[in-house]
């Protein structure tokens, strides 16, 4: 890990590091916020996924969330969308290819060489961090659009690493979305039996998930026929699962959205992870 930068926050610090990934073959950044609790003992660790055309910087300067962590002792992760750099496959579109990883691990050419962003998060920045810092190895994951995606669905599939799981305006559905069908087309190929372990209703409906979910989404949102939260509203009733979507009347997709339901968020997280 070599730090990049880093800059006192809230009584904590906000770092940005790099490292060379051996799953991604590329150099990866992540910026990395921890509490002013870390002077004196080891604490939670919230993972936040951001969406297209995102970088690890944008939620890490938007969204506002470090301050909510140094009140509740969380410790924060803004990992990157996708391998990015010189020989890493790349599309004209802004929803394919750098900034766009979907949080797959691709299987098709050109992409599978660099795009392993499932194990990427679910294992090779796990073990980065481990014994390094001062970190409890209680997690919890959240997300915004794909990366409210990406939270739910590793969550569900991964509940020994993930205590607590939520999402702000996540593509639930994405097996039946332009954001989705698209990617998984490019990334996983043409046999939809390949696409399950990426859509969080599919896995919800498969797996369950032994926790409350929290999932905020604008009702303003200008994307919301391809987020679809309809369809895991319905499924959490069929399913009578455990937690809340709520749609926040006026609010749109943007980080503004993000941002006043970032306290929210952190604080659901805290109880949940602060109490295991």
């Amino acid at each position: 890990m070599e730090l990049v930068s880093q800059n006192k926050c809230f009584g904590g610090t906000q770092s940005v590091f790099r490292h060379a990934s051996e799953l991604c073959g590329v150099e990866m950044t992540f910026g990395l916020y921890m509490p002013p609790q870390t002077r004196t003992r080891r604490v939670p660790l919230l993972w936040y996924l951001s969406g297209l055309t995102c970088t690890h910087e944008n939620a890490m300067i938007k969204a506002g969330l470090q301050r909510y962590a140094a009140e509740h002792g969380l410790a924060l992760l803004f990992p990157d969308t996708s391998p990015r750099g010189e020989g890493v496959a790349d599309d004209q579109a802004y929803d394919l290819g750098q900034g766009a990883g979907f949080y797959v691990n691709a299987t098709q050419q050109p992409w599978a060489r660099h795009y392993r962003m499932y194990d990427y998060i679910v294992a090779e920045l796990p073990n980065l961090l481990l014994g390094k810092l001062p970190l409890n190895g209680v997690n919890g994951i959240t997300g915004h659009s794909m990366g409210g995606h990406g939270a739910l669905t590793i969550a569900f599939r991964n509940p020994g690493l993930f205590r607590s799981v939520s999402a702000f305006a996540p593509i639930v559905n994405p097996t039946r979305s332009d954001w989705g069908r698209k990617q998984f087309s490019a990334y996983l190929g043409d046999d939809e039996a390949n696409w399950g372990n990426y859509d969080a209703c599919l896995l919800l409906s498969e797996l369950g998930w032994r926790g409350d979910i929290l999932i905020d989404q604008g009702a303003a949102d200008q994307f919301l026929d391809q987020l679809q939260p309809e369809a895991m509203a319905r499924l959490m009733a069929e399913r009578r699962q455990a937690g809340v979507l709520r749609m926040q009347a006026g609010y749109d997709h943007s980080y503004y959205f993000v941002a006043s339901f970032g306290e929210d968020h952190v604080r659901w997280h805290a109880e949940r992870l602060n109490a295991a």
